[in-house]
């Protein structure tokens, strides 16, 4: 996934200017994909250029205009062939299974603390996106009710539970890393000391 179908994604759902964006991206616990500022603004131009959103000055104050973006029609139409078509799937980069791989080089009791530091890490995030979930199904996010705002009412039901299943996987992702860490710890308390190589 790159961050301008991310973008596209949002967008879709209202107008935003750039600061908006980089506020939800880099605030909210309830989206899947995460990107600094730093990327975001020249994302925007990039996108603008090549005809995908286009940006419309509002005025802010006497002497204040931002530029709140849309999605044009050919924006959408990435959009839907980007998600209509299957992804490649992407090189594994875990830094936290790179330290577990080598916790045979400390002792088995400072590796129990750092599975003990990531199962509550896991646990809570199980617990935050079972949150958001339920904050989906009963459509209470902001920008779900934005979205919704425009869909046929009918469909109302259905988009949201497709956006809370999102959430469902999350938590079990988590939960299932909790209980991975959890049997490392049970493997480490075998082990009496680090093993040299």
């Amino acid at each position: 996934m790159s961050l301008q179908h991310a973008l596209l994604g949002v967008l879709e759902a209202r107008p935003m200017s750039g600061y908006d964006l980089v506020q939800f991206f880099d605030g909210s616990s309830g989206y899947v994909w995460a990107a600094p500022q730093s990327q975001i603004y020249p994302s925007l131009r990039r996108m603008e250029q090549a005809g995908l959103i286009a940006g419309d000055d509002e005025q802010r104050g006497p002497r204040l205009t931002r530029t709140v973006y849309s999605v044009t029609e050919k924006g959408l139409a990435e959009l839907r062939n980007w998600l209509s078509t299957p992804g490649k799937p992407q090189p594994l980069r875990d830094s936290f299974l790179l330290q577990a791989l080598n916790f045979d080089m400390i002792e088995p009791e400072q590796a129990h603390e750092v599975l003990e530091q990531f199962i509550r890490e896991q646990e809570a995030a199980a617990v935050e996106a079972e949150g958001h979930r339920d904050r989906l199904l009963r459509r209470e996010t902001p920008l779900l009710v934005e979205r919704l705002a425009h869909r046929d009412p009918a469909d109302h039901d259905y988009i949201a539970q497709i956006k809370a299943h999102v959430f469902d996987g999350l938590a079990a992702v988590a939960r299932t890393r909790a209980e991975w860490a959890r049997e490392g710890q049970r493997l480490l308390a075998g082990q009496k000391a680090p093993l040299n190589d």
